[in-house]
């Protein structure tokens, strides 16, 4: 009954309660949000239903392989309900995000202004206060068209929004120090609009000299040019099958600090503390001397270079490709020992069947083996709170009745669509 609920609801039917105590149809940024979250009780209802043994029909319920296929089929149906609904929350969020960002920018400027304020009490307002704020007026303008023009993509996050929909460290390391440098020339610039003395407009020339601002350009040119190289690696790794990429629903402020399953990474950590520090740092030597570009002391920007390194080594050390490390005939308490034959179930036995971030049943759902001719879709086993085929080291699949005895050969087709090594057995009548 559930299944056919959210079958209904994924083609608008009236199960989802579309317009009845608040709009569940998806046409709109809530009624998306309510109707995945729904989709996924309702789904969380019939997995663990179906683990505690809970409604299977007689018609199936004497056989263990045919209830564990209709468990699997009626579970994938569900479970790509849920997906649709959640590609919808998604996109819908992102919609709406532009407008948070713009105003999460001009509270920024709100906030500088204030700073500024307080800091005049006493010293008096100076012409590097006014520079200061009509640069931050300039750049919030700047970044709030641009976030209109890609309203529908995350607004002012569009930039930093990777090919697989999360946030990506390196972009958003480097759009902070472009944005950093360029309000830092932005303030020469209208210091040196407002300057009437001729010696004060040769300082504020000689303030935009390399030897002024050579540890900032620097970083500057280092981060920017890794953004590009980590680009390349992963699209490169991912075409060659050593990376596993699954495409998120929506971008999460964690992904900075994050892999794709969620798990905290030390290189991208370590990479988003460092920068975070010296632009902090930059900052407050722009903010001391408003006449010339922030003088990052070499000893700072090596530590940047130092922890750029080890964030572009992590990107070559993750990941792997999937592969197949023995197959063995799965054995049942009591069952004898024998060969494999049609219709046994076997076990893959591997590493990296499960991709970062594919840990969700319309991911696992998505997964193959290729026993010799016949593409085998990998079954769906209900535990509570999650499932236990298949996993990321064991994959358990019957073998096929169209599957000639003889010697054949086992390849898994991960959801990410990465292939493992071939591995040969052989199946008996």
């Amino acid at each position: 009954m559930a299944v056919q609920e959210a079958r209904q609801g994924a083609d608008g039917g009236e199960p989802w309660g579309a317009h009845e105590g608040g709009c569940t149809c998806g046409d709109c940024p809530h009624g998306a949000r309510a109707g995945h979250r729904r989709a996924v009780a309702e789904f969380l209802l019939m997995r663990d239903g179906f683990a505690a043994g809970q409604g299977l029909p007689a018609a199936v319920a004497h056989s263990a392989s045919a209830s564990r296929q209709w468990v699997s089929e009626e579970l994938t149906q569900s479970a790509e309900a849920v997906a649709e609904r959640g590609r919808a929350e998604g996109a819908a969020w992102l919609a709406r995000l532009w407008r948070r960002t713009a105003y999460a920018v001009w509270a920024s400027v709100v906030v500088l202004l204030l700073v500024q304020a307080l800091t005049a009490i006493g010293a008096g307002w100076t012409a590097a206060r006014t520079a200061g704020l009509a640069a931050a007026l300039v750049v919030a303008g700047s970044l709030t068209a641009a976030s209109w023009f890609h309203r529908a993509r995350g607004g002012v996050l569009a930039p930093v929004i990777g090919e697989d929909n999360r946030l990506s460290t390196s972009r958003a390391v480097a759009v902070a120090w472009v944005l950093f440098v360029a309000y830092a020339v932005l303030v020469l610039v209208g210091r040196l609009a407002a300057a009437s003395d001729g010696r004060e407009r040769d300082a504020l020339l000689s303030g935009l000299e390399l030897a002024r601002g050579a540890g900032v350009v620097t970083v500057l040119a280092v981060v920017c040019g890794i953004a590009v190289l980590v680009r390349r690696v992963v699209g490169l790794r991912v075409l060659g099958q050593r990376l596993q990429k699954v495409r998120a629903d929506r971008p999460r402020a964690a992904d900075l600090l994050t892999d794709d399953s969620g798990r905290g990474t030390f290189a991208d950590i370590q990479y988003v503390v460092i920068g975070a520090v010296a632009l902090l740092f930059a900052g407050v030597r722009l903010a001391r001397r408003p006449d010339q570009l922030p003088d990052l002391p070499w000893g700072l920007a090596v530590v940047v270079l130092v922890s750029a390194a080890t964030y572009v080594a992590g990107k070559y050390a993750e990941g792997g490709r999937p592969v197949i490390l023995s197959v063995v005939r799965s054995r049942e308490a009591g069952d004898l020992d024998g060969p494999i034959r049609t219709g046994d179930d076997i076990e893959i036995r591997g590493a990296g069947f499960v991709p970062p971030g594919a840990q969700r049943a319309d991911r696992l759902s998505r997964m193959v083996v290729r026993i010799g001719p016949v593409n085998v879709h990998v079954p769906l086993v209900p535990v509570a709170g999650g499932f236990s085929n298949p996993t990321d080291e064991v994959l358990t699949v019957p073998v096929p009745a169209d599957v000639e005895p003889g010697r054949v050969e086992v390849q898994v087709v991960t959801a990410a669509g990465a292939e493992t090594n071939r591995y040969a057995i052989d199946v008996t009548d």
